[in-house]
Parts: C-alpha cells; sequence; structure tokens
C-alpha cells in the first residue's frame, strides 16, 4: 500500500529525539508522502528546513486561527514574502493551516475571519490549494468558501462534519481529510456519515502528534500510525484497506498536483 499523510505538525519538538527513525519507519510501512504545515509565522523556518532535509517532505505556510493571540499584522505580508520566494519549488504544496475555530471561545470570530479571507486570497493569488481547519465553525467556513470559489480548492482537515456539510465541501471541490478522530468507537455520527462518503471525496491524514487513533490511545500520533488507519477507516466503509489506500492518493495527488 503507498499513503500520503496530508496534514502533520513534524516540527513540533514533540519529534525532535527520533524524527529521523520515524521517517524510516513511516517509509517503510508505506508512507511514500508528508504534508508538513506551518501554523505560525515563527515555525516556517523550521518547517522549511525539515522539508529540505528529505525529499518526500512537503510545506504548507500559513496562520492558524488558534494562535490567534500571536500574529501580527506584518505576518500577512510575510506569509506572502515566503511564497514568492519560494514559488514553483516542488516541496512547496499548499497554504495552510488555515481556518475558523469556534471551539476555543475566547478566540475572537472577527479577527479569525479578516484573518482566514486574507489567507485565501492568498493562497488565490498562488494558485495554491488550501488546508482548512473548522472546529464548529463549518456554516461559517463554507458561506467564506463559497464566496472565494477557489480554483484549486484544497482540503478540509479533520473533517467531523454531517453528511449535508461534506455535500457542501465538495460541491466546491474540497476534498475531506479523514484521520484518527473516526476511529473512535464512540464517534457514531461520522460512522455514518463516512459509509456515505464517495471515495473520490477522502485524503488521509494523521495531524501528528495531535489526534492519536483508537488503536494506539494516549500515544503520540505519527504517520506510523497512517496504514492502521487506513484499516480502521476503510473497515467503517465496508471497504478493503488497498481500495482506500489507493483512492486516498490518487485524490491526494489531485490536490497537491503531483
Amino acid at each position: 500500500m503507498e499513503l500520503i499523510d496530508t496534514h502533520t505538525h513534524l516540527d513540533f519538538p514533540d519529534f525532535d529525539a527520533d524524527r529521523s527513525a520515524l521517517l524510516a519507519e513511516s517509509r517503510t510501512l508505506g508512507v511514500r508522502r508528508i504534508v508538513v504545515l506551518g501554523v505560525y509565522e515563527a515555525n516556517w523556518q523550521r518547517v522549511w528546513d525539515l522539508v529540505q532535509s528529505d525529499a518526500d517532505l512537503y510545506a504548507a505556510f500559513g496562520l492558524h486561527p488558534v494562535y490567534l493571540d500571536q500574529h501580527r499584522p506584518e505576518d500577512l505580508q510575510a506569509l506572502g514574502d515566503w511564497l514568492t520566494r519560494l514559488r514553483g519549488h516542488r516541496q512547496l504544496c499548499a497554504v495552510g493551516e488555515i481556518g475558523l475555530d469556534y471551539f476555543i471561545e475566547t478566540l475572537d470570530r472577527e479577527r479569525q475571519q479578516a484573518l482566514f479571507e486574507a489567507q485565501l486570497q492568498v493562497a488565490a493569488d498562488f494558485n495554491l490549494p488550501a488546508l482548512i481547519h473548522v472546529r464548529r465553525s463549518h456554516a461559517a467556513v463554507i458561506a467564506t468558501l463559497k464566496r472565494f470559489k477557489l480554483k484549486r480548492a484544497g482540503i478540509i482537515h479533520a473533517f467531523a462534519g454531517s453528511r449535508e456539510e461534506a455535500r457542501e465541501y465538495l460541491r466546491l471541490g474540497f476534498k475531506l481529510g479523514l484521520g484518527g478522530a473516526p476511529t473512535w468507537p464512540q464517534a457514531l455520527r461520522m460512522h455514518r456519515v463516512l459509509a456515505d462518503l464517495p471515495l473520490d471525496s477522502i485524503v488521509l491524514e494523521t495531524d501528528s502528534p495531535d489526534m492519536a487513533p483508537a488503536m494506539f490511545p494516549g500515544q503520540r500520533n505519527s504517520p506510523a500510525h497512517l496504514p492502521a488507519i487506513c484499516a480502521a477507516l476503510a473497515g467503517l466503509m465496508k471497504i478493503s484497506p488497498q481500495q482506500l489506500a489507493t483512492a486516498s492518493t490518487a485524490n491526494s495527488c489531485a490536490v497537491f498536483g503531483w
């Protein structure tokens, strides 16, 4: 099985002790490409340095809504500067992680919205896909994406919405990122949604080091868990792991132009 992990934070200190060994293990298990996402201006260089150390890693740069209080007005200009400098580089693949987070109630929604829209415009300007964080904010994200109508669309990270929300994203050209969360027995709504999702809508992800699957409870998540996540999700979808791996890999390549 060949797999692509479309969403990781492998630059985080959680991996400092064994990153090289973990990448080697993931490769042995069939994980061929891994996307590493920037979340605030101060970690973009770390992401890029990591990606430059391994030809199978790819970088996305963005200003994550959860770090809203760390972002400065000039960081948007810096994002444009980074993307201008790296334009056309084979290891630059997207704008992200960007989006809206209504789960954390202390995050100013108007500031989040303005930042999200500015970064969607950046994605449009550079003709890059957008990797989008959505927590308790599907209606606002969908309404915003309908206004922007991105040509390259992108991925809705850690999709946990309803059938109707899934349909709205698919109409807009987005793929749905699935990882560890739906593998848990209590994720009953997602189990029902999964059964209805077309195979051409799904990409796989881990969100390493977060969102460990049910098979590795309480552990640091990693790309090495992706085959087990693929097998568990395929079981819920009543298809073979190979079918899901083949489809999700093709879908990922379509998003990123690989």
